[in-house]
């Protein structure tokens, strides 16, 4: 069994997550590598003017918004989102998340451990 893990969310190293995105990096801060068997959670910026690809995956997101302005795109159309909005994305579902706001966008994303 792996120890219990604490750890700043800026001890652990910022990505580029590849793909169709500009301005994006995100953080491993649970992962497999941690001993996590069911969900990960990363933390995810997005400069001003960035956005993620517009995709779609079998899996969910579960994704918390900590600070910054956003806009989430999906097939319904597109909502503001800021600090302390929750959004749940179900599996299939095409999205993409988008800053055209002037700070930066961060939030918590959260995936099962089969959706990588």
């Amino acid at each position: 069994m792996m120890p219990m893990k604490i750890v700043h969310y800026t001890d652990v190293p910022a990505e580029n997550p590849g793909g169709e995105t500009r301005g994006v990096t995100v953080r491993w801060v649970v992962s497999e590598q941690d001993g996590a068997p069911n969900y990960y959670m990363r933390v995810f910026e997005i400069a001003p003017g960035g956005y993620s690809p517009r995709h779609s995956h079998s899996w969910e997101h579960e994704i918390f918004i900590l600070s910054g302005e956003g806009e989430m795109v999906s097939e319904d159309g597109n909502a503001v989102v800021g600090p302390g909005t929750a959004v749940f994305i179900p599996g299939g579902e095409s999205h993409q998340i988008r800053n055209g706001g002037e700070q930066l966008l961060r939030f918590i994303c959260t995936i099962p451990s089969t959706g990588t």
